[in-house]
């Protein structure tokens, strides 16, 4: 196991707590992992195509992150690419509420 899985399946940077609603947030909260998620959303993409949709972000820090979401069970590598597992499928279901109350929000900003 490299110190990226261990690190990424010990849970929570800063916390001595270990709870689970910490170490969700912890993950999630890392540059890049929602986008990761998002793009996922509706299909398998290969690294490269990922690497696009996510503005050519860097292969270093997408590989890490993808890692810490396979760590995490929540994005598996299968021979065409990655694809959100039934667990992270569930995870952007939850996400269905949140993205209605932005979408709200930035109407009612002006956005």
């Amino acid at each position: 196991m490299t110190k990226q899985d261990k690190s990424a399946k010990s849970g929570v940077r800063g916390s001595r707590s270990g709870r689970p609603i910490m170490a969700l947030l912890d993950l999630l909260g890392r540059r890049w992992t929602l986008r990761i998620i998002w793009e996922l959303r509706e299909s398998t993409l290969t690294s490269r195509a990922l690497r696009t949709a996510c503005d050519e972000a860097s292969p270093t820090i997408l590989q890490t992150r993808l890692t810490e979401l396979r760590v995490a069970g929540f994005v598996e590598l299968t021979d065409d690419g990655y694809r959100l597992t039934e667990l992270g499928r569930e995870l952007l279901e939850t996400f269905a509420p949140l993205n209605r109350f932005a979408e709200r929000w930035s109407r009612q900003r002006g956005g």
